[in-house]
Parts: structure tokens; C-alpha cells; sequence
């Protein structure tokens, strides 16, 4: 991922575009569906690929598990807890050609692979070792003003997710220091690398109900190899749409979207802003506000749909 800066004239109208784009985060939580998403479009999409009731065919033994663990990941793509891996697309796009190469994108691809995978194939390990006395274990249904032990490790997790990518955001804009200023001129694979970590810390937290029932699975099992082979097939399949978006553009486009970017000063560092901006205020807010609100702890606007 290459530098984004903007020239002096772009600097101008940066407040505007930080509170746009907080608004659409703010605006999308109130709208989000995650009975429409997770049922309609995660559990169908499981089913389908499955070709069996995914929540309802219990998981017989690690070939069926590793299987399981891609296929909700892929399913789960457009889940609340996996929006934001679609925030990183613009910046891959921009690798500082009109038209780049193939072994370019892939190669950016393996390194946000490498992070996604490193994080979460530490965290299989754990579950499999510590097992079923983690907070993410808890089968304990939501009881109206008390938070379950997993709604909280998905507030802390996705709370600081969230953080993260608004600071990255603000980064873009120059309105705080760039985390990775000095350290890309040496080692220009380190942000995409630390985008990978992201992306697979959303399974720290992830409330997605397949997940949970592979986490479960898992954690039982006390398999540490089975721990690790299926989250990170589970994360790998997280990142597939968004590779596909980004490869479409870059690629699929005849560089006619890279050329759009390009021609305008800033706009690049604009639109990657923005996308940080507006899923990192979605993660934020859905995780930490909405779910206090759908606790009863606060009043949070929510449309029911």
C-alpha cells in the first residue's frame, strides 16, 4: 500500500469529509439488519454451498469442520462483523500505476493474507488449548439489561477495530501522524500486513452465530491443529469478495478506474479516508453503542426490518 497524500489544495473541506463520513457510519448502524444479514444472506448462502441446514447438521469430525469454517467465513462476508475488510480495498487499488501487475496485486494480497492469517491462527490455537472456559464460548442467552460475557469481548474487540480504522482514516487526511511514515520507505509491505491483523481480529470477537458454532466445535475438540486449520480457513474465507472486488478493479477495469483515481489530486487519499472513516464509525458504534442500546442499558435509533 502506497503513500496517499494530499496537496495543499486538497487539504481543504477535510472537517466535511470526516463528519460525511462519520454520519453514513453512524446512519448505516441505525439501518443494519443483522437478522436479514446473518439469516437471510449468511445462513442461505451456508446452506447452499453446504448443500445442508448449516445450523442445524451437527459438525462430525475436522474434515467437516475445516470445511464449515471456509464456507461461513465466505458466507459471512457481508456480516456486521466482517463490513469493515471491505474498507481496505481502495488503498490496495492504489499501488502507484495506471495499470499494475498482476504479481503486484497478488502480492499485495499475500501480505494482507499473512496478517489475517497470523492473528488467527494464534487465536485457533488458543481456543483449542484453553477450550470452553473462554468468554466466546458462552451458549448464556441475552438477558434484557445484562451483558453476556461474549457481548463484551465483542465490544472490547470490535470497539478497538474500530478505533483503529477511524485513525487510519484521520491518517489519510494528515490530520494525525501517520502510523507507518517511517517504517514504509524500508518495509512497504507492513501496512497491508497490519491490515491482514485487523481483519483477523475480527474473529476474536466475531458474534456471527455459524462462527460460534465452529468456535464451539473447536474449542472442544481440544485439537490444536483442528483449532488452527479452521480459523484460518474461516479467515481466508472473510477476504475472498473483497479480493475479488479489488482484483475486479484493478484489473478488470483496464485501468480505467486507476486513471479516475489519478485524475484528480487527492482524491485516492479521499476515497481511502473515507472508507476507513465510515467502517470504522459503523464497528465502533454497531458493537459498542447498538449492542448497549439492544441490551437495554441505553437507548440507541435502530430501523427494525
Amino acid at each position: 500500500m502506497q503513500p496517499t497524500h494530499l496537496p495543499d489544495p486538497a487539504l481543504r473541506n477535510r472537517g466535511r469529509l470526516v463528519a460525511w463520513s462519520a454520519l453514513a457510519g453512524f446512519v448505516l448502524t441505525v439501518i443494519w439488519s443483522a437478522p436479514f444479514v446473518d439469516r437471510v444472506i449468511g445462513d442461505n448462502v451456508a446452506n447452499a454451498m453446504l448443500g445442508h441446514d448449516a445450523k442445524a447438521t451437527p459438525l462430525d469430525g475436522v474434515v467437516a469442520g475445516v470445511l464449515f469454517a471456509f464456507v461461513t467465513g465466505l458466507a459471512g462476508s457481508f456480516t456486521a462483523c466482517n463490513i469493515a475488510v471491505f474498507g481496505v480495498v481502495t488503498p490496495l487499488v492504489d499501488q502507484g500505476r495506471d495499470r499494475p501487475r498482476w504479481s503486484d496485486s497478488l502480492r499485495a494480497l499475500w501480505w494482507i493474507c499473512v496478517g489475517a492469517v497470523g492473528v488467527s491462527a494464534v487465536y485457533g490455537a488458543v481456543v483449542a488449548i484453553v477450550g470452553t472456559s473462554m468468554p466466546q464460548f458462552s451458549t448464556a442467552a441475552s438477558v434484557a439489561g445484562v451483558l453476556s460475557p461474549r457481548q463484551v469481548q465483542s465490544m472490547i474487540v470490535f470497539g478497538l477495530i474500530g478505533v483503529a480504522f477511524i485513525y487510519l482514516g484521520l491518517a489519510a487526511l494528515r490530520l494525525v501522524p501517520d502510523p507507518f511514515a517511517r517504517i514504509r520507505q524500508r518495509h512497504p509491505a507492513v501496512p497491508l500486513v497490519v491490515m491482514g491483523v485487523l481483519i483477523g481480529a475480527l474473529l476474536i470477537g466475531r458474534p456471527f452465530p455459524l462462527f460460534r458454532m465452529m468456535f464451539r466445535h473447536a474449542a472442544e475438540s481440544g485439537n490444536v491443529f483442528y483449532g488452527v486449520s479452521a480459523f484460518v480457513l474461516q479467515s481466508l474465507g472473510n477476504l475472498v469478495i473483497a479480493g475479488v472486488v479489488f482484483l475486479v478493479l484493478a484489473h478488470g477495469t483496464g485501468g480505467r478506474f486507476l486513471r479516475w483515481l489519478a485524475a484528480k489530486p487527492g482524491r485516492t487519499a479521499r476515497i481511502t479516508a473515507s472508507a476507513f472513516l465510515v467502517f470504522g464509525v459503523f464497528t465502533l458504534l454497531y458493537w459498542d453503542l447498538r449492542s448497549l442500546g439492544r441490551a437495554g442499558l441505553i437507548w440507541y435509533p435502530a430501523v427494525g426490518w
